[in-house]
């Protein structure tokens, strides 16, 4: 998301209710920083309607309003203005136009984080400091213990914290822990229980066996198996071989490999394949492996314990060469047909393209199962190497962008053999 969207996103949150009421629709319940509006949802007056569109607009001579903001209402317009400019009460050039800025002072950071986090809900802080961070080059100061405790946390401040991981002082190493492990609670919390039953269904549909149990009797596939077999005058199937559910989670079924590009781009789908590793690598029925890699390869696998030894194990940044950690993977194999291999990356290839594309052909050959995923996050399409997509999807490992609510699926469908639900567009 750019500095335009954050700041619209901000503005919009400031005066969510104008809308409504300039479109003849009812207007918000709550007003900004969620305060109920002064006239509800049945109308608003002129005035709050102006107020509300500067609000919007950000003020300056352009916004066409005229009106001036006081109170809680000038409090949030400055927080913007510092950040985006074009209205509060942010720092003037020489000519009288006003401009973002925050400058270098720590404390001041430190109150504005405060108050936009008075101001705003969680979902647009977020956002902000994100904009924060990358439009008024404040990185530095995340360096600072006092900063970090003052910032909300997401998986975009991670990425950053992780990319700042060389540099940071032993002093700030640990709240810089602190802060990555609770925003993978976060997201162990909500992925979790989803992702491990979804996996536990595919593993125990994918260990078939022929004399089953009648509770472990898979009736889709016994039926399709014995069409031939039907008797019109009885109107039924007479079952010569009966196929049923393994019980996978006695021993390991399955074997998953995750390759993960580290480059810069990548930061937020570092964050949720390291989260996904450590659950996977929690089911008893699946033996997991997690690879990251830039031009070198670091095999992280017994790190897999704990998501966050594995984040700060990485290194964002620097080239690719996925050519090298497909190697790698490819020779960690030994069950071809019992293993998943997931290459989480933008296909940016530094290495060389040609022997990519043979490994990728020759895994599959053996039987591997192999997913491309060009993102894992929720960050919308990326930007990435389509010549080498397509040149996947020619091989039959079609590459798409993932979201973390869709993984659990992917997985499953990959473990059942059965075609992957690539999203359409």
């Amino acid at each position: 998301m750019n500095g335009t969207d954050g700041r619209t996103a901000a503005r919009d949150a400031a005066a969510a209710p104008v809308r409504g009421a300039v479109t003849g629709g009812p207007a918000a319940a709550a007003g900004p920083g969620g305060e109920g509006g002064a006239y509800g949802a049945g109308g608003t007056s002129g005035d709050e309607r102006l107020r509300r569109w500067r609000l919007v607009l950000g003020g300056g001579e352009a916004d066409g309003t005229g009106c001036a903001l006081t109170g809680r209402d000038a409090a949030m317009d400055a927080a913007l203005g510092a950040l985006y400019g074009g209205g509060g009460s942010g720092s003037r050039k020489a000519s009288g136009e006003r401009s973002a800025g925050l400058g270098g002072s720590a404390p001041q950071v430190a109150r504005w984080l405060g108050d936009i986090r008075t101001y705003f809900p969680t979902s647009v802080v977020q956002v902000m400091q994100r904009d924060a961070i990358e439009r008024l080059g404040l990185s530095a100061l995340l360096l600072e213990p006092e900063m970090l405790e003052a910032v909300e946390p997401d998986v975009h401040l991670v990425g950053t914290l992780l990319s700042l991981n060389k540099a940071m002082p032993e002093t700030t190493r640990e709240t810089a822990r602190a802060v990555v492990r609770k925003v993978v609670e976060q997201l162990e919390k909500r992925l979790a229980a989803r992702t491990r039953a979804t996996l536990t269904g595919a593993l125990d549909r994918s260990a078939r066996i022929s004399r089953p149990r009648h509770h472990d009797i898979d009736w889709n596939r016994t039926i399709r198996a014995n069409l031939k077999n039907y008797l019109p005058e009885h109107r039924t199937v007479v079952p010569e071989r009966l196929i049923g559910y393994g019980r996978a989670a006695r021993s390991v079924k399955k074997e998953v490999i995750l390759c993960i590009d580290q480059s810069g781009s990548m930061a937020a789908s570092v964050v949720y394949a390291s989260v996904f590793g450590a659950v996977l690598a929690s089911m008893r029925s699946l033996a997991t492996r997690l690879v990251v890699f830039d031009t070198a390869v670091v095999d992280l696998t017994d790190q897999l314990d704990d998501p966050v030894d594995v984040l700060f194990g990485t290194q964002l940044g620097g080239g690719t060469d996925i050519n090298r950690a497909l190697a790698h993977c490819q020779s960690k194999i030994t069950r071809p047909a019992d293993t998943v291999v997931v290459l989480i990356s933008d296909l940016y290839e530094g290495g060389i393209r040609d022997e990519m594309l043979k490994r990728v052909a020759a895994m599959k050959a053996a039987g591997v199962e192999f997913v491309t995923l060009l993102a894992l996050s929720d960050e919308g399409a990326p930007a990435y190497d389509r010549e080498h997509a397509a040149a996947l999807a020619a091989l039959g490992a079609p590459a798409f962008a993932c979201t973390p609510d869709l993984f659990p699926e992917v997985m499953a469908a990959a473990l059942e053999k059965r075609p992957l639900p690539v999203p359409e567009g």
